[in-house]
């Protein structure tokens, strides 16, 4: 299926985003014809474009969003299960770069269900060479020369995608994603303070876990090393979707348990 894309106003090759990636990027998800976990993404693209300092319309209140998709994605594009990439670029209009205006661009991806987990396993590796900052833009999807490093090294070695470090040389996510690690009925995940990125995607599935008692949920330093020793690794990314990590070197791993609580995290969206 190819990604369909939509724009405020017409794109210009002098607009900031292409310039300089002054830019932040949300996803939104439709499943079965609806917006789910809306309000979360909302909350999270207006506190990315307070972090960038832009000057946030009055018009972008979460109505707006909700008309805007239903009537361009839902009804117009009749797409019924996919993820929107929402991304809002500063223009060059202000007399201070603060009070300048923003246009968005935003492209669909259309899959069956946003929230199955892919069917094939992810194989992955751990890249030493380059290591993403875990300061307060590490957090938000912003430009990141270091994702695109790292989907071509991914590419020119036959990977999936590749686990990034950050300066302390503990596990911070993947280019295009959160990593957890289940070992027992524990579910490791990285620290946002590590370089994580903030997903409402995945705080939803892990609140989910959590209020009814199904692992345990912890936020930890993660080293390199222990990605070896999970049982089971699932990678969560608003950009992508979900899916099941099988292999990181020469270590694979089971997917059954993830998948299992995965198919529960979406059977309570139909109750």
């Amino acid at each position: 299926m190819e990604n369909q894309y939509f724009t405020s106003d017409a794109l210009h090759v002098e607009n900031r985003a292409f310039l300089l990636g002054d830019a932040v990027k949300v996803s939104f998800f439709v499943r079965n014809g609806k917006l789910i976990m809306d309000e979360e993404c909302y909350f999270f693209l207006m506190a990315s474009m307070r972090k960038m300092r832009m000057n946030i319309p009055l018009t972008y209140t979460l109505e707006f969003f909700q008309s805007l998709f239903q009537k361009e994605i839902i009804e117009g594009a009749g797409i019924q299960n996919g993820i929107i990439n929402f991304q809002v670029f500063r223009n060059n209009d202000g007399v201070t770069l603060s009070k300048s205006s923003i246009s968005y661009f935003y492209e669909v991806q259309e899959m069956n269900d946003v929230l199955d987990v892919h069917q094939r396993p992810q194989e992955l590796d751990l890249i030493k060479e380059i290591n993403v900052n875990n300061n307060l833009l590490s957090n938000i999807r912003v430009h990141c020369p270091e994702n695109i490093y790292g989907g071509i090294y991914a590419q020119e070695n036959d990977l999936d995608d590749v686990i990034l470090l950050n300066p302390n040389k503990r596990i911070a996510r993947t280019t295009s994603g959160n990593l957890l690690f289940l070992e027992g009925n524990v579910i490791k995940v990285p620290k946002q303070t590590e370089g994580a990125y903030i997903s409402p995607f995945m705080e939803n599935f892990v609140t989910f876990l959590h209020k009814n008692n199904l692992a345990d949920i912890q936020e930890h330093e993660i080293i390199a090393f222990e990605s070896q020793k999970a049982e089971e690794i699932l990678m969560i990314s608003e950009e992508k979707g979900i899916f099941s990590v099988g292999k990181i070197r020469n270590k694979t791993f089971e997917t059954s348990r993830f998948s299992e609580l995965v198919k529960s995290w979406r059977e309570s969206f139909n109750s």
